[in-house]
């Protein structure tokens, strides 16, 4: 694997500090032009937990994934370019209040002057590193800050027009990839899995984010929200302009 074909890939430089605003620039891009996508998942071609594969798929085939994709994908590069990086599993909240099946989301911590969260493969999410610490981030999807809930896990809180979510529970455990094998078949077959009942492909924009979901587009922008109902022919050019996906490919694969 190469990793100045990955950062090409989301049109980043080579760094040469390892800091703070080194890794946000990173992970900025990484959202900004690496889709979160389930398309794999709906088309039932399987996806394994091996980098290799991973590697081919989002930067040879110029496609995305989810989260164990995308983090553990990221999680290599940042370990390749010498930050103290580390997978860990988290327990996601749904919306409406229940947790989803425990440790079947995986995000990376990495260790700077003090700990930071470091997500790039949860959809609409905070697209820079969130200090442990509990210090409030704000960017345009809302403000973020992790909560200690006690002596071993944390929780990650979006702030919006005065409610809080929490977003999901992490402890600080390090994991390997390997680890969440039997999440990745989870939400990969899974009727209670959310990825396994249409097409989401989601990526952030400078102001805000852009995000297909069945065959509604959402254009969010400085907290505005504009959809539009696409056609067929209208989705297969979003996903290609937008997404830099070729559906053809993608339905060439299954054959």
């Amino acid at each position: 694997m190469n990793k100045e074909s990955y950062l090409q890939r989301f049109k980043a430089s080579t760094i040469q500090e390892n800091y703070l605003q080194n890794l946000a620039e990173l992970q900025s891009l990484h959202m900004q032009n690496i889709p979160f996508e389930n398309l794999d998942v709906i088309r039932k071609t399987p996806i394994y937990l091996n980098l290799e594969s991973i590697y081919e798929k989002i930067v040879n085939q110029q496609r995305g994934g989810y989260c164990y994709e995308l983090n553990g994908l990221f999680h290599w590069l940042l370990d390749e370019l010498g930050f103290e990086a580390k997978l860990i599993s988290a327990t996601v909240q749904k919306p409406d209040g229940t947790w989803s099946k425990s440790d079947t989301h995986a995000a990376i911590l990495v260790e700077l002057d003090t700990l930071y969260l470091v997500d790039a493969g949860f959809g609409d999410s905070t697209i820079s590193p969130i200090p442990v610490g509990g210090e409030r981030h704000t960017d345009h999807s809302g403000t973020y800050r992790v909560q200690q809930v006690d002596d071993v896990y944390y929780d990650l809180i979006r702030e919006n027009d005065e409610t809080e979510k929490v977003l999901y529970r992490f402890s600080t455990e390090e994991k390997q990839l390997a680890d969440f094998h039997e999440g990745c078949i989870f939400n990969q077959v899974s009727k209670d899995s959310p990825f396994t009942h249409d097409d989401l492909v989601t990526r952030a924009t400078a102001q805000g984010r852009i995000t297909l979901s069945g065959s509604q587009l959402t254009r969010s922008e400085n907290g505005h929200k504009e959809k539009t109902e696409l056609s067929a022919e209208e989705k297969k050019q979003v996903l290609k302009d937008e997404f830099g996906i070729d559906q053809d490919a993608l339905e060439e694969q299954m054959h």
